[in-house]
Protein backbone atom coordinates (compact mmCIF):
# COMPACT_ATOMS: atom_id res chain seq x y z
CA UNK A 1 0.00 0.00 0.00
CA UNK A 2 3.01 2.60 0.59
CA UNK A 3 6.31 2.25 -0.93
CA UNK A 4 9.54 4.01 0.03
CA UNK A 5 13.00 3.92 -2.14
CA UNK A 6 15.87 4.27 -0.06
CA UNK A 7 18.81 4.92 -2.60
CA UNK A 8 21.49 2.13 -2.34
CA UNK A 9 19.72 0.42 -0.22
CA UNK A 10 16.49 -0.73 -1.14
CA UNK A 11 12.63 -0.45 -0.68
CA UNK A 12 10.17 -0.65 2.44
CA UNK A 13 6.34 -1.08 1.69
CA UNK A 14 3.12 -2.07 3.95
CA UNK A 15 1.13 -4.74 2.26
CA UNK A 16 -1.75 -5.65 3.76
CA UNK A 17 -1.03 -4.75 7.23
CA UNK A 18 2.46 -6.49 6.62
CA UNK A 19 5.84 -4.13 7.16
CA UNK A 20 8.09 -5.56 4.32
CA UNK A 21 11.54 -4.53 3.35
CA UNK A 22 13.89 -5.70 0.98
CA UNK A 23 17.41 -4.76 -0.02
CA UNK A 24 20.79 -5.46 0.97
CA UNK A 25 22.11 -5.90 4.40
CA UNK A 26 23.14 -2.33 4.77
CA UNK A 27 19.71 -2.06 4.61
CA UNK A 28 18.50 -4.44 7.37
CA UNK A 29 21.01 -2.77 9.38
CA UNK A 30 20.05 0.37 9.32
CA UNK A 31 16.37 -0.71 10.19
CA UNK A 32 17.68 -2.44 13.03
CA UNK A 33 16.84 -5.97 11.78
CA UNK A 34 19.03 -8.94 13.02
CA UNK A 35 20.20 -11.16 10.35
CA UNK A 36 19.51 -14.84 10.02
CA UNK A 37 22.83 -16.39 10.07
CA UNK A 38 22.07 -19.29 8.09
CA UNK A 39 20.63 -16.96 5.42
CA UNK A 40 23.50 -14.64 5.89
CA UNK A 41 26.28 -17.46 5.10
CA UNK A 42 24.14 -18.88 1.77
CA UNK A 43 23.77 -15.17 0.61
CA UNK A 44 27.86 -14.71 0.97
CA UNK A 45 28.32 -17.64 -1.00
CA UNK A 46 26.75 -16.82 -3.23
CA UNK A 47 28.06 -13.26 -3.40
CA UNK A 48 31.56 -15.10 -3.95
CA UNK A 49 30.34 -16.69 -7.01
CA UNK A 50 29.29 -12.73 -8.60
CA UNK A 51 26.01 -12.76 -7.39
CA UNK A 52 24.05 -10.13 -5.64
CA UNK A 53 22.29 -10.95 -1.95
CA UNK A 54 18.77 -9.30 -2.05
CA UNK A 55 17.05 -9.85 1.93
CA UNK A 56 13.55 -10.00 2.94
CA UNK A 57 12.50 -8.95 5.98
CA UNK A 58 8.44 -8.89 7.57
CA UNK A 59 7.56 -7.39 10.39
CA UNK A 60 11.21 -6.51 11.53
CA UNK A 61 12.54 -10.28 11.08
CA UNK A 62 14.49 -11.43 8.24
CA UNK A 63 12.65 -14.48 6.51
CA UNK A 64 14.29 -15.07 3.13
CA UNK A 65 17.14 -14.11 1.06
CA UNK A 66 17.78 -14.50 -2.83
CA UNK A 67 20.85 -14.46 -5.01
CA UNK A 68 20.41 -12.25 -8.45
CA UNK A 69 23.05 -12.95 -10.60
CA UNK A 70 23.54 -10.92 -14.11
CA UNK A 71 25.45 -12.56 -16.63
CA UNK A 72 26.54 -9.43 -18.52
CA UNK A 73 26.77 -8.85 -22.35
CA UNK A 74 29.02 -11.01 -23.63
CA UNK A 75 30.53 -7.77 -25.12
CA UNK A 76 31.40 -5.99 -22.09
CA UNK A 77 34.77 -7.69 -21.35
CA UNK A 78 35.87 -7.22 -25.36
CA UNK A 79 34.97 -3.27 -24.81
CA UNK A 80 37.08 -3.37 -21.34
CA UNK A 81 40.32 -4.77 -23.22
CA UNK A 82 39.72 -2.44 -25.63
CA UNK A 83 40.08 0.56 -23.38
CA UNK A 84 42.47 -0.62 -21.83
CA UNK A 85 44.47 -1.07 -24.49
CA UNK A 86 43.92 3.01 -25.41
CA UNK A 87 45.55 3.58 -22.63
CA UNK A 88 42.57 4.42 -20.59
CA UNK A 89 42.59 3.30 -16.84
CA UNK A 90 39.48 1.16 -16.24
CA UNK A 91 37.07 1.06 -12.69
CA UNK A 92 34.31 0.03 -11.14
CA UNK A 93 32.30 1.71 -8.94
CA UNK A 94 29.50 -0.77 -8.20
CA UNK A 95 27.04 -0.53 -5.39
CA UNK A 96 27.11 -4.32 -4.74
CA UNK A 97 29.24 -6.37 -1.87
CA UNK A 98 32.72 -6.62 -2.33
CA UNK A 99 32.73 -10.10 -2.90
CA UNK A 100 30.18 -9.72 -5.69
CA UNK A 101 31.79 -6.74 -7.16
CA UNK A 102 35.49 -9.02 -7.02
CA UNK A 103 34.40 -11.66 -9.14
CA UNK A 104 32.49 -9.39 -11.72
CA UNK A 105 35.74 -7.13 -11.58
CA UNK A 106 37.64 -10.28 -11.75
CA UNK A 107 35.81 -11.85 -14.77
CA UNK A 108 35.64 -8.80 -17.23
CA UNK A 109 38.97 -8.12 -16.52
CA UNK A 110 38.81 -4.99 -14.41
CA UNK A 111 42.03 -4.11 -11.65
CA UNK A 112 40.51 -1.34 -9.78
CA UNK A 113 37.15 -2.34 -8.42
CA UNK A 114 35.95 -0.45 -5.32
CA UNK A 115 32.94 -1.93 -3.72
CA UNK A 116 29.83 -1.26 -1.68
CA UNK A 117 29.37 2.48 -2.78
CA UNK A 118 26.24 4.51 -2.28
CA UNK A 119 25.41 7.40 -4.69
CA UNK A 120 27.05 10.09 -2.99
CA UNK A 121 30.50 7.33 -2.55
CA UNK A 122 30.37 7.31 -6.29
CA UNK A 123 29.88 10.83 -6.92
CA UNK A 124 32.91 11.68 -4.60
CA UNK A 125 35.16 8.92 -6.36
CA UNK A 126 33.86 10.40 -10.23
CA UNK A 127 35.23 13.94 -8.49
CA UNK A 128 38.38 12.95 -6.97
CA UNK A 129 39.40 11.34 -10.76
CA UNK A 130 39.30 14.96 -11.63
CA UNK A 131 39.30 16.06 -15.65
CA UNK A 132 39.00 13.56 -18.36
CA UNK A 133 36.78 11.34 -16.33
CA UNK A 134 34.26 9.29 -18.16
CA UNK A 135 31.01 7.75 -16.35
CA UNK A 136 29.15 5.07 -18.02
CA UNK A 137 25.85 3.76 -15.71
CA UNK A 138 22.31 2.72 -16.64
CA UNK A 139 20.39 2.79 -12.92
CA UNK A 140 19.27 5.73 -10.34
CA UNK A 141 22.18 5.29 -7.81
CA UNK A 142 24.21 6.15 -11.53
CA UNK A 143 22.75 9.48 -12.25
CA UNK A 144 24.47 11.73 -9.23
CA UNK A 145 28.13 10.34 -11.14
CA UNK A 146 26.70 10.60 -14.69
CA UNK A 147 26.19 14.44 -14.19
CA UNK A 148 29.39 15.16 -12.33
CA UNK A 149 31.48 13.07 -14.56
CA UNK A 150 33.22 15.19 -17.59
CA UNK A 151 31.31 12.60 -19.81
CA UNK A 152 28.45 10.83 -18.52
CA UNK A 153 27.27 7.98 -21.03
CA UNK A 154 24.23 6.26 -20.41
CA UNK A 155 22.66 2.43 -21.18
CA UNK A 156 19.90 3.40 -23.48
CA UNK A 157 17.74 0.58 -22.06
CA UNK A 158 18.48 1.96 -18.77
CA UNK A 159 16.62 4.04 -16.09
CA UNK A 160 15.05 7.67 -17.56
CA UNK A 161 16.43 9.52 -14.78
CA UNK A 162 20.33 8.09 -15.60
CA UNK A 163 19.67 9.10 -19.33
CA UNK A 164 18.37 12.56 -18.75
CA UNK A 165 21.84 13.40 -16.33
CA UNK A 166 24.36 11.93 -19.29
CA UNK A 167 25.68 13.89 -21.67
CA UNK A 168 25.54 10.81 -24.57
CA UNK A 169 23.38 8.01 -24.55
CA UNK A 170 24.05 4.19 -25.94
CA UNK A 171 20.96 3.53 -27.87
CA UNK A 172 21.89 -0.42 -28.35
CA UNK A 173 23.07 -1.04 -25.02
CA UNK A 174 26.35 -2.34 -26.42
CA UNK A 175 29.40 -1.08 -24.05
CA UNK A 176 31.28 -1.41 -27.46
CA UNK A 177 29.79 1.74 -28.62
CA UNK A 178 31.94 3.19 -25.66
CA UNK A 179 34.81 2.31 -27.34
CA UNK A 180 33.38 3.51 -30.68
CA UNK A 181 32.43 6.87 -29.06
CA UNK A 182 36.27 7.49 -27.60
CA UNK A 183 37.74 6.60 -31.01
CA UNK A 184 35.33 9.34 -32.83
CA UNK A 185 36.08 12.09 -30.44
CA UNK A 186 39.79 11.49 -30.73
CA UNK A 187 39.40 11.68 -34.60
CA UNK A 188 37.41 14.28 -34.43
CA UNK A 189 40.13 16.71 -32.18
CA UNK A 190 42.69 15.55 -34.52
CA UNK A 191 40.91 16.38 -37.36
CA UNK A 192 40.17 19.40 -35.87
CA UNK A 193 43.65 20.43 -35.53
CA UNK A 194 44.63 19.35 -38.56
CA UNK A 195 42.12 21.90 -40.18
CA UNK A 196 43.11 24.73 -38.23
CA UNK A 197 46.91 24.11 -38.58
CA UNK A 198 45.75 23.86 -42.69
CA UNK A 199 43.85 26.96 -42.78
CA UNK A 200 46.49 28.74 -40.65
CA UNK A 201 49.33 27.77 -42.92
CA UNK A 202 47.51 28.44 -46.29
CA UNK A 203 46.78 31.66 -45.55
CA UNK A 204 49.89 32.65 -44.04
CA UNK A 205 51.72 31.47 -47.19
CA UNK A 206 49.12 32.90 -50.53
CA UNK A 207 47.83 36.22 -48.41
CA UNK A 208 51.38 37.93 -49.12
CA UNK A 209 51.48 36.44 -52.59
CA UNK A 210 48.16 37.75 -52.88
CA UNK A 211 49.33 41.33 -51.69
CA UNK A 212 51.88 41.07 -54.54
CA UNK A 213 54.82 40.87 -51.92
CA UNK A 214 57.14 38.96 -54.33
CA UNK A 215 56.07 41.07 -57.45
CA UNK A 216 59.19 43.13 -56.95
CA UNK A 217 61.35 40.02 -56.72
CA UNK A 218 60.26 38.47 -59.92
CA UNK A 219 58.10 36.48 -58.37
CA UNK A 220 54.06 35.93 -59.49
CA UNK A 221 51.17 38.46 -59.77
CA UNK A 222 48.22 36.57 -58.27
CA UNK A 223 45.13 37.72 -59.92
CA UNK A 224 41.43 38.06 -57.89
CA UNK A 225 40.14 35.39 -59.41
CA UNK A 226 42.88 32.96 -58.97
CA UNK A 227 43.03 34.26 -55.31
CA UNK A 228 39.36 33.64 -55.31
CA UNK A 229 39.64 30.10 -56.39
CA UNK A 230 42.62 29.52 -53.95
CA UNK A 231 40.70 30.18 -50.91
CA UNK A 232 37.96 28.11 -52.67
CA UNK A 233 40.34 25.19 -52.37
CA UNK A 234 41.28 25.82 -49.18
CA UNK A 235 38.08 25.67 -47.86
CA UNK A 236 37.48 22.34 -50.48
CA UNK A 237 40.07 20.67 -48.67
CA UNK A 238 39.06 21.17 -44.96
CA UNK A 239 35.32 19.87 -45.82
CA UNK A 240 37.32 17.01 -47.63
CA UNK A 241 39.22 16.60 -44.72
CA UNK A 242 36.04 16.30 -42.15
CA UNK A 243 34.42 14.18 -44.00
CA UNK A 244 36.83 11.30 -43.51
CA UNK A 245 35.38 11.25 -40.17
CA UNK A 246 32.71 9.20 -41.70
CA UNK A 247 35.34 6.07 -41.59
CA UNK A 248 36.04 6.58 -38.03
CA UNK A 249 32.40 6.78 -37.42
Amino acid sequence: DEVTAAPGLGLSARVEGQALRIGNRAALEAAGIAPDPGLMADADHAASEGATPVHLAVNGTHVASFALADPGRPESAKAIAALQAMGLQTVMLSGDLPATARAVGARLGIGRVEAGLSPEDKLTAIRAMGPGSVFVGDGINDAPALAAAETGIAIGTGTDIAIESADAVLMSGDPTGVVRAIRLSRAVMRNIRQNLFWAFAYNVALIPVAMGVLVPFGGPQLSPMLGAGAMALSSVFVVGNALRLRRAA
